[in-house]
């Protein structure tokens, strides 16, 4: 298997400065800066990317699930909303809820449940992310 890479680059002070994040693929370019990540400023930050990539892995896992049950779908979905605040230990990511919308022909709704509680408990994401993070979802059969 493939190793992927991503690099980041910060320039000047924690809360002055201002960095750009790259994948090794060249698919995603960014500017990250304290305020992307502490505020509302513009810009990504690492949590949001832990998002992405949360919601892409945990799509292509419940897609694979309903395809070996034979229920191959039309689309999923997914979204995730990572929960970033401060805690004893420091910042920390607290809770990612996983909003995912699946259309899938012909599946009994108990199955399509089934089916992504599982794929939550077997995407690569959500097995490193899971050790001290609650993931939440929410699957929706249209």
């Amino acid at each position: 298997m493939p190793t992927r890479n991503a690099s980041a680059r910060w320039q000047g002070t924690l809360t002055e400065g201002s960095g750009t994040i790259r994948t090794g693929g060249g698919g995603l370019e960014g500017p990250y800066s304290f305020k992307s990540r502490f505020e509302d400023g513009q810009g990504t930050n690492p949590e949001e990317l832990i998002a992405a990539a949360h919601a892409g892995c945990y799509s292509m896992a419940f897609s694979k699930a309903l395809s070996d049950a034979g229920h191959p779908p039309t689309s999923v979905d997914t979204t995730a909303a990572v929960h970033f605040g401060k805690t004893d230990a420091g910042f920390t990511v607290t809770k990612i809820d996983l909003t995912a919308t699946g259309d899938v022909p012909g599946i009994d709704p108990a199955e399509f449940q089934k089916l992504a509680e599982g794929a939550k408990e077997n995407c690569p994401i959500s097995r490193l992310l899971a050790p001290g993070t609650e993931i939440t979802l929410t699957a929706t059969l249209v």
